[in-house]
């Protein structure tokens, strides 16, 4: 758990491994992908970001949007 996190751009799996360091990259991935599937106004804040199902990573505005729901990884 990284003390000195910062809002950047992350690729998906980057940021997944912080919430779930001790996963393998796809479950992680798949499970950071759960929550925010599951957290409609994260969806949404994401989506309204430009943010696609297909999009291989997370802009700093999108981290932050995620940080504020999830908390730091």
């Amino acid at each position: 758990m990284p003390q000195d996190f910062k809002i950047r751009a992350y690729t998906k799996k980057e940021l997944a491994l912080m919430y779930f360091p001790y996963s393998s990259p796809r479950v992680a991935e798949n499970h950071l992908m759960a929550w925010i599937k599951r957290c409609q106004p994260i969806k949404q804040q994401l989506m309204d970001t430009g943010y696609q199902n297909t999009s291989k990573g997370f802009t700093p505005r999108q981290v932050k949007i995620i940080v504020e729901h999830l908390g730091e990884p």
